[in-house]
């Protein structure tokens, strides 16, 4: 359980596990908001086109940077991780995806600038919140199996 916590509490690897999700929502919300600010698909499944960009991407840099010196990187090794890391992320994806539908169809909230409604992108924004702390728990203990 120490080497678990341990793992978990490494400054760097918490820096680099945030900074590549940022890049990951950075990338998700610059396609929710092309696909919903002007009301041309529904939040959740510009949500979904989204989150399956952003999670492969994160998983790249992850893989690369973050997590490089955990585990075996030949193709086979590398694309089950990948399957896993979907696997694992659809607990956080999960909490967004609620969240999100919370924050876009239980309320009356719009956020108008220049014509486009911009609320479904701040409210994906806020589930991406959310749902990174069990993202970064989950990868780092399942996903790259940190604590071995």
């Amino acid at each position: 359980m120490r080497a678990v916590l341990r793992a978990l509490l490494s400054p760097r690897r918490i820096a680099q596990f945030t900074s590549v999700g940022v890049v990951g929502a950075v990338s998700e919300t610059l396609v929710v908001a092309a696909l919903t600010a002007w009301g041309t698909a529904d939040p959740l499944l510009a949500k979904a086109v989204g989150a399956e960009i952003s999670i492969s991407l994160m998983f790249v840099f992850n893989d690369r940077v973050t997590f490089a010196t955990e585990g075996v990187s030949d193709l086979r090794h590398t694309l089950y991780r990948w399957g896993r890391s979907h696997l694992v992320r659809s607990g956080g994806i999960s909490i967004a995806f609620i969240v999100l539908w919370v924050l876009t169809t239980q309320t009356t909230i719009s956020l108008v600038v220049a014509g486009a409604n911009l609320w479904p992108t701040v409210a994906n924004l806020i589930g991406i919140g959310v749902g990174l702390s069990v993202n970064y728990v989950a990868e780092s203990v399942f996903t790259w199996q940190v604590h071995r």
